[in-house]
C-alpha cells in the first residue's frame, strides 16, 4: 500500500489541489533530465524540472503480482531536453524515469508514483513517444544459456577467447563518401576478402560520431571500392575523411568458428543437436517395435 505524505493527503482532501506530474529521466550515462507538465520550472532533490519541455503523459496502467506494468510518455524533439540525434545514437536506451506526482505550490509536498525503464521510442518528425517499462519488466531478462545449435557467446568475450587484437580481426578506415542513409564508401587500412567484418562493429573514432558505435550489415567491394552498410544509419550525417575502427563480425556457426577464428574449441553451441525435423522426419510404424529404428531408415 502507498503511504501519502501527511501534508500531500491535506492537499488532496481540500477544496483546490495544485498538482502536477514531473519526471526525472536518467540516461545510463549518468545525465539527469527533469521535466515537467507545470507552467514553470520546479526543483527538488537537485534536479531541476524543466517547464515547456513537452513531456506530458501519454497512458499508463498498474498491473497486479508479477504482471508488468507499463505506459508511456509523449513529448518533442528539442535542443534544449531530447534530440534526435541522441535518441538515435541510443544514449536513452534503458534509461530510468521517475514520475512525481508534486504539488506545485510546495514541492516537498510529493510522492513517488512509479520507477521504470524507457523502452521502445517511437519519433515522427520533432515528436517522440516513449514506452515505459515497469520494473517487473527484469523479470522477463533471459538468463542464464539457451541449448541451440548456434553459438550463443560474443565474439572476442571470455567465453568466445578470440583476441580482437588481432590484426587479422580489426582495421582502420575512413569513410569517402556516404553514398546513402546506411551506406558508406570506405577505405581501410589493409586487404580484406569481402564479408570480412559482415556482422561486426563499426566504432567512430572521428567526426561528428566520435564515440559512438553501429552494427554492420553487409561488407563488400563494388565500384572499385569497399563498401559498408549499417543497420541503422549513423545518428549524425557521415563525412568523408570520418574515421573509424572495424572489428571483424561472427555469424555463430561453427565452420565460421572453425575456418575463420580457428576457435572450434571454444565453440558455445550444440551444432549436433537434433532438432524438430529429425524427431518428425519418419512417421511410426504400428506394425513395428517401438524402438525408434524408424528413424534411421
Amino acid at each position: 500500500m502507498r503511504i501519502i505524505p501527511p501534508a500531500l493527503a491535506a492537499r488532496l482532501e481540500g477544496g483546490a489541489t495544485t498538482l502536477c506530474r514531473c519526471w526525472a529521466l536518467r540516461r545510463p550515462d549518468g545525465l539527469v533530465l527533469g521535466f515537467t507538465d507545470h507552467d514553470r520550472d520546479l526543483m527538488f532533490s537537485g534536479v531541476t524540472y524543466a517547464a515547456r519541455s513537452g513531456l506530458e503523459a501519454a497512458e499508463a496502467s498498474a498491473e497486479l503480482g508479477f504482471a508488468v506494468s507499463g505506459g508511456e510518455v509523449a513529448g518533442a524533439l528539442t535542443s534544449a531536453g531530447i534530440t534526435g540525434a541522441d535518441v538515435a545514437a541510443g544514449l536513452y536506451d534503458g534509461a530510468g524515469i521517475e514520475t512525481w506526482l508534486v504539488d506545485w505550490r510546495e514541492p516537498s509536498s510529493r510522492i513517488l508514483l512509479d520507477v521504470a525503464s524507457l523502452g521502445e521510442i517511437r519519433q515522427s518528425g520533432s515528436a517522440f513517444v516513449a514506452e515505459l517499462r515497469g520494473l517487473m519488466h527484469r523479470l522477463d531478462a533471459q538468463t542464464g544459456r539457451s541449448f541451440r545449435a548456434a553459438c550463443d557467446a560474443q565474439v572476442g568475450d571470455s567465453r568466445c577467447r578470440v583476441s580482437l587484437a588481432d590484426p587479422r580481426y580489426h582495421a582502420a578506415g575512413t569513410v569517402g563518401a556516404a553514398l546513402e542513409s546506411g551506406r558508406l564508401a570506405v577505405a581501410l587500412a589493409g586487404d580484406f576478402a569481402a564479408g570480412w567484418f559482415s556482422g561486426g562493429r563499426l566504432a567512430w573514432e572521428g567526426g561528428a560520431n566520435a564515440g559512438h558505435a553501429a552494427d554492420l550489415r553487409t561488407h563488400l567491394h563494388g565500384g572499385g571500392g569497399t563498401i559498408l552498410e549499417l543497420w541503422e544509419p549513423p545518428p549524425r550525417p557521415a563525412m568523408a575523411g570520418d574515421a573509424f575502427r572495424l572489428t571483424a563480425g561472427c555469424d555463430k556457426r561453427l565452420a565460421t568458428c572453425r575456418d575463420k577464428f580457428a576457435n572450434a574449441l571454444n565453440f558455445q553451441g550444440f551444432p549436433h543437436m537434433p532438432g524438430n525435423d529429425f524427431v518428425l522426419r519418419a512417421a511410426p510404424d504400428a506394425g513395428a517395435r517401438p524402438d525408434g529404428s524408424s528413424l534411421f531408415r
